[in-house]
């Protein structure tokens, strides 16, 4: 086995704290920040004399300044800890929120008072070389080449989907340019017009490099989509699961491929893509000749945390290019879990073989004797990210930072040329205009000229400080990462546990029972309450909302709750009969299935690091189980009320 480096990295000591444990050290580096900035104000050009003198700072409308200063900030402040939702509690089990890395909170302060703007290298010369460094780290973390992919940070995983399907569009159209040139056409005649719709990516990026070296890759850009605009009977289909994050159906609308054009992919009882159906659906617009612009899978949904099998969709993809000679684009949605592959590195971010996998874990003190991490369809997965054209992953999830930062990886940086755009005022090197043509060398350009390559304009460089520090002292590997993310897969299995076994619970004459999804892909548990006897669904979902609302900022302010939850509603129209199969489970019959057509559960992304010590967590399961006892004797009060 590798030596393990970073054995002795305690997770305790990476956060604040649920009770601000860490307070003075915290602190202690918080004025390290401050002070260093300070410092370095005062000693540039120490010969200059200072602007404000001690007379000007003991004047009336100075002070008054001051003062009026620290009141805003003593308003914001009790505004903020009034309504704020505290996520650094374990008694928080709701959105993809915990408690944020110091480092991360740290680095992040500290940049952000030399505000530097990362879409020019003029206005970070810093921060963007880290933006960049932090992407290439993700780029290792999920198997691509570093020589040759790129990544970078996004506010978001939606900025981030936007710029998979960006790339997407463009490359689509890029055949079609190339076949109108009569410079450049003789590249492409072989090929007829189905051919010029389906040609796999790596060959269309082969082109790029063509046009590069003729010296016209600009000019043939121009009469792309890009330039001539959208045309959706070349761009074809969008495949998305219905499991889809929202940004998808944003996304159609704001690159005019309209969303008449997406294809929903039907998922399984569990919410993955179903496999067969994806296959089907696939087969037949390819057998009616309909052009396929991308398909999207999902790592880690955001209602139910499941995991799509991506080695299928790879294997799809090879499929169709060897059966039919038509090929697509694919974009992972990481959003979520993506963060988890580290689970599955070692030292040198190579993958742990699947079978020593658990006793790998085992021998780490990550995971307990009775707990195991991932299913091996989910291994599979992960391992097959590589395969695919780029993916979406957000550090503000399970990476512990703090927003906004989310980031795009790219398997082949060659595609960056198809999205570039140039500003003279922002881009323009050492004084003096680019020569035409420069734009399209990647290579030496997408080290200065961020902003030319992504969707965003100003942003900020602070937010790359706080990644490029958080992965140098959390590597992206099982000893490093790995150790904060199995906390939480622990918990939630505990937890889930817990919920299986738990005994109804009784409130006067009537009797609860708590009900649970199927095993989960990560650490998502989504759960429901069903009074015994009472077999309307339409009940269940009100007596679940009603749940929500009084563990949740429903109910007032957050901060003085001492349980804290999220929800969904799983419906036909997004999933068709899919969660009829948990509506089943519960007890319902079809024929309330049939008029309600919805199931309103309780959705817990469990990410808190506090509760891995099996001791810690009995005591707050006790704990949470008087809790729900106090929620549903709440709710039967008011029920009996509103009847009074």
């Amino acid at each position: 086995m590798a030596k393990l480096i970073h054995q002795n990295l305690n997770v305790d000591a990476l956060f604040l704290g649920p009770k601000s444990e860490n307070a003075v050290f915290f602190r202690e580096m918080m004025d390290y920040a401050v002070s260093e900035h300070m410092h370095w104000r005062s000693s540039f050009h120490p010969g200059d004399a200072a602007l404000i003198t001690s007379m000007d700072r003991y004047e009336h409308n100075y002070r008054e300044t001051l003062y009026r200063t620290e009141g805003i900030l003593n308003q914001l402040s009790a505004k903020l800890k009034n309504t704020s939702i505290p996520f650094f509690s374990p008694r928080y089990l709701g959105h993809i929120n915990s408690d944020t890395l110091m480092v991360s909170n740290l680095a992040y302060v500290m940049a952000m008072m030399y505000n530097p703007n990362n879409c020019s290298y003029e206005a970070s010369p810093t921060t963007t070389e880290l933006e960049l460094e932090s992407g290439l780290d993700l780029c290792r973390m999920f198997g691509y080449n570093p020589e040759k992919a790129w990544g970078h940070i996004t506010s978001g995983g939606t900025v981030a989907n936007y710029e998979g399907l960006w790339v997407a569009r463009n490359l689509k159209t890029l055949p079609f340019a190339i076949s109108q040139h009569p410079e450049t056409k003789d590249l492409v005649s072989h090929k007829s017009h189905q051919q010029l719709m389906n040609m796999p990516t790596t060959e269309i990026l082969g082109l790029i490099s063509e046009l590069q070296e003729r010296g016209i890759f600009e000019e043939i850009r121009d009469i792309t989509c890009r330039g001539t605009g959208v045309k959706s009977e070349i761009l074809g289909k969008l495949l998305v699961p219905q499991s889809k994050h929202y940004s998808w159906m944003k996304a159609a609308d704001i690159f005019g491929i309209g969303q008449e054009n997406i294809v929903p992919l039907p998922v399984n009882k569990n919410y993955q893509t179903d496999v067969a159906s994806m296959r089907e659906i696939t087969f037949d617009l390819i057998e009616k000749d309909e052009s396929i612009l991308a398909m999207i899978a999902v790592v880690g949904t955001t209602e139910v945390g499941a995991i799509d099998r991506i080695d299928e969709v790879i294997a799809l993809r090879q499929e169709c290019e060897e059966r039919y000679g038509k090929s697509f684009y694919i974009h992972v949605d990481a959003a979520y879990a993506g963060y988890a592959c580290t689970m599955l590195l070692n030292e040198e971010g190579k993958f742990i073989e699947y079978d020593k996998l658990a006793d790998y874990h085992r021998s780490m003190e990550i995971m307990p004797e009775n707990i195991s991490w991932p299913k091996p369809e989910v291994y599979q997965s992960f391992k097959a990210l590589k395969e695919v054209d780029s993916i979406t992953i957000d550090p503000h999830k399970v990476g512990f930072i703090q927003y906004a930062a989310g980031a795009i990886c790219m398997k082949d940086k060659r595609i960056l040329d198809l999205i570039s755009s140039r500003a003279a005022y922002v881009f323009q090197e050492n004084g003096t205009f680019e020569a035409k043509g420069a734009e399209t060398n990647t290579e030496n350009n997408n080290r200065k000229t961020l902003g030319s390559f992504i969707m965003e304009g100003s942003k900020s460089g602070a937010t790359a400080a706080a990644l490029w520090a958080t992965h140098r002292l959390l590597p992206l590997n099982v000893s490093g990462y790995g150790k904060v993310i199995a906390a939480g897969i622990v918990t939630a299995q505990r937890l889930l546990n817990k919920l299986v076994g738990m005994p109804p619970i009784e409130v006067g004459k009537h009797r609860f029972e708590a009900h649970i999804m199927s095993s989960p892909d990560f650490h998502m548990i989504n759960f429901t309450f069903k009074e015994v006897g009472n077999d309307s669904l339409l009940n269940h979902n009100v007596l679940n909302k009603r749940l929500y609302e009084l563990c949740s900022y429903s109910t007032g302010r957050a901060y003085t709750n001492d349980f804290l939850t999220s929800s969904t509603i799983l419906d036909y129209k997004e999933y068709g009969d899919t969660p009829w199969f948990y509506a089943e489970k519960c007890g319902f019959s079809r024929s309330e299935w049939e008029k309600v057509r919805c199931v309103y559960v309780l959705r817990a992304a469990v990410m808190t690091y506090c509760l891995r010590n099996e001791e810690h967590f009995e005591e707050y399961w006790q704990q949470l189980q008087a809790i729900f006892v106090k929620k549903l004797n709440q709710l039967v009060d008011e029920e009996n009320k509103n009847h009074v």
